[in-house]
C-alpha cells in the first residue's frame, strides 16, 4: 500500500523532527497540515527520528517479555501523522482495560510487536505500519539496537532505566546509552543530510531529546548537514530532571551531550501562563523556564520568541498549530538561504 500523502517533489521542504514522547507527536500533528501545499506554500516532507529508550508502561512490559524495541512513542507518531478520525487510527490508540496480560496494552503497541516478530526487523515494521495508516511522513527509530538509558546524578550515583531516571529526586549531571555504541539507521542519516530544517523538541530534555543525540553518528550528521537546526525549549521545569533550568541550560545540555554546538535557532514561548494553571504547577514546585535570551544570543544563536502556549487543558503544553507554523517559517528561510549559497 503506498504512502498516499507523502510528498517527494523536489520543491518540498524537508524537515527532520527529532525527539520522543508527547512533545514530538504534538509537533507532528501540527506539521501534517502542511504535507499538502496550502495557499501557494510548498509542501513539507516530514521525517521523524524517535527515541527508543522507554522502559515503562506497555512499552516496558513488551520490551521485557518479548525482547522488542519500545513501540509506544513510535505508535504515537504514527497516529499523529495519520488521518484524523480514521478507524485504523482509533484502533491503534485503543487501550485494553481488562483481560489477563492485556490490561494496559494498546492495540498499536501489540500490532507493532507482532509485525516486528513477523518481519524480524522493528524499523521495517514501523515502515509497513506507516503504509497501512497512510501517514503523512516517514518515521525512524533513532537506532534499531535494544538500548537503555543511564544517568549519572550530581551526587555521583548512577541510575539505569528511563523510568528510574524520571523518578530520581536528584539532578542529572549527564546521561548515556547502554550499550554506548549503537548505530543509527542509514535512512536516518540520509534524511538528516537532505534536510532543509532539523528540529529538536519540544519534549523531555534528558529522556526524549538528548537520547537521540547519543546514537553514534547522529550528532555528527546533524552538524555536517546543510540544514538549519532549531530547538523548541520546554515551557516548564521537569520535576527533578530540569529543576531551575533556564533556556540556556537546556541548550547547554544538548551541546554538551552532542559533543559541541549544533543549534542555529532557539524558539521560546513568550505567552504568560494563566494564574490558576501557574499556581497548580507552583504547588508542585515547578515553574516556567526562564527565557535568558541574552546568553543564547551571546553564544551565536538566533532567538525566536512567539506565543506557543496551548490555551486549553489543565497542563502546560505547546500549541501544535503555532509550533508547526514556526517550523514552516524556518524551513522556508532555510531553503532560501541554501539556494542563495548555491548561487554564490
Amino acid at each position: 500500500m503506498p504512502n498516499r500523502r507523502l510528498n517527494r517533489g523536489t520543491d518540498a521542504l524537508r524537515v527532520v523532527a527529532i525527539g520522543g514522547g508527547t512533545g514530538l507527536s504534538s509537533l507532528l500533528r501540527g506539521l501534517k497540515r502542511y504535507v499538502a501545499p496550502i495557499d501557494g506554500l510548498p509542501p513539507i516532507e516530514i521525517a521523524a527520528v524517535v527515541t527508543v529508550t522507554d522502559d515503562g508502561g506497555s512499552s516496558g512490559r513488551l520490551r521485557r517479555e518479548l525482547d522488542v524495541l519500545p513501540p509506544g512513542d513510535i505508535r504515537n507518531c504514527l497516529v499523529a501523522l495519520s488521518e484524523d478520525g480514521d478507524l485504523l487510527t482509533k484502533l491503534f490508540q485503543y487501550r485494553f482495560t481488562a483481560g489477563k496480560g492485556l490490561t494496559g496494552h494498546s492495540f498499536g503497541n501489540l500490532f507493532l510487536t507482532a509485525l516486528t516478530h513477523l518481519t524480524g526487523d522493528f524499523a521495517h515494521a514501523v515502515k509497513l505500519s506507516s503504509e497501512i495508516l497512510s501517514t503523512g511522513g516517514r518515521i525512524f527509530p533513532s537506532t534499531d539496537c535494544n538500548v537503555s538509558l543511564e544517568a549519572e546524578l550530581v551526587n555521583g550515583k548512577r541510575v539505569l532505566g528511563e523510568t528510574k531516571i524520571s523518578r530520581a529526586r536528584i539532578a542529572i549531571k549527564t546521561i548515556h546509552l547502554v550499550p554506548r555504541v549503537c548505530p543509527p539507521l542509514p535512512e536516518t542519516l540520509q534524511a538528516i543530510e537532505e534536510a532543509d530544517l532539523i528540529t529538536m523538541g519540544p519534549g523531555s530534555l534528558y529522556t526524549s531529546v538528548i537520547p537521540n543525540l547519543l546514537v553514534e553518528g547522529i550528532p555528527q550528521a546533524i552538524r555536517k548537514s546543510r540544514a538549519r537546526k532549531a530547538y523548541f525549549v520546554n515551557l516548564m521545569w521537569q520535576p527533578w530532571e530540569t529543576m531551575n533550568y533556564s533556556a540556556f541550560d537546556h541548550v547547554d545540555a544538548i551541546h554538551r551531550h552532542a559533543g559541541g554546538k549544533l543549534l542555529d535557532f532557539v524558539i521560546l514561548n513568550k505567552r504568560p501562563i494563566a494564574g490558576a494553571l501557574r499556581r497548580a504547577y507552583a504547588a508542585q514546585k515547578v515553574f516556567a523556564v526562564q527565557n535568558d535570551t541574552f546568553r543564547l544570543v551571546e553564544q551565536g544563536m538566533e532567538v525566536i520568541e512567539r506565543d506557543l502556549l496551548l490555551t486549553k487543558g489543565e497542563q502546560v503544553r505547546h500549541d501544535p498549530v503555532q509550533t508547526a507554523a514556526v517550523v514552516l517559517e524556518l524551513a522556508l528561510r532555510a531553503r532560501q538561504q541554501n539556494l542563495a549559497r548555491q548561487k554564490d
